[in-house]
């Protein structure tokens, strides 16, 4: 069975990145052996649609589960349409987590814990734009035609 996790770090004594779309790496964990792949996430940067295209990198790989800090909604839907579980809500050393998955602690979710487009930091807002301070004071030429001097 292989696992995916979100991950701040390269090993399983990493501590588990809350972002799943925008995590640092994703760590795919064997749990037969638990040996391991580290894959830095190239999704981290995009504009949007970070979660999907994580969620299916994360497919690509063989995974049954992901365990997670957060998951938005599109990437949830993504990983259950690739019959993937999806365990949210968790935080610590990946390692821990891992001893909990396998004594049957977690409990798999079907809603999503993050809102759309959560971990895309200064989207949105607007603040401050548009707010014309022009005066209208140009000097031009008004009125001033036609007496021939």
């Amino acid at each position: 069975m292989k696992i995916a996790c979100s991950s701040s770090g390269e090993d399983l004594a990493a501590q588990l990145d809350p972002r799943f779309g925008r995590c640092s790496y994703f760590l795919i964990i064997n749990l037969n052996d638990m040996s391991y792949e580290v894959f830095e996430n190239e999704n981290v940067a995009l504009g949007g649609g970070a979660g999907i295209q994580s969620a299916q990198f994360v497919a690509s790989k063989g995974t049954t589960a992901v365990i997670t800090g957060n998951c938005g909604p599109n990437a949830l839907q993504t990983l259950s349409a690739a019959g993937i579980q999806v365990y949210v809500g968790q935080t610590g050393v990946i390692k821990d987590i891992l001893e909990k998955f396998k004594n049957g602690e977690l409990t798999p979710t079907t809603e999503a814990n993050a809102p759309l487009h959560a971990g895309t930091g200064g989207m949105g807002g607007g603040r401050g734009m548009g707010r014309g301070g022009g005066m209208g004071r140009g000097g031009g030429m008004r009125g001033r035609g036609g007496s021939g001097r």
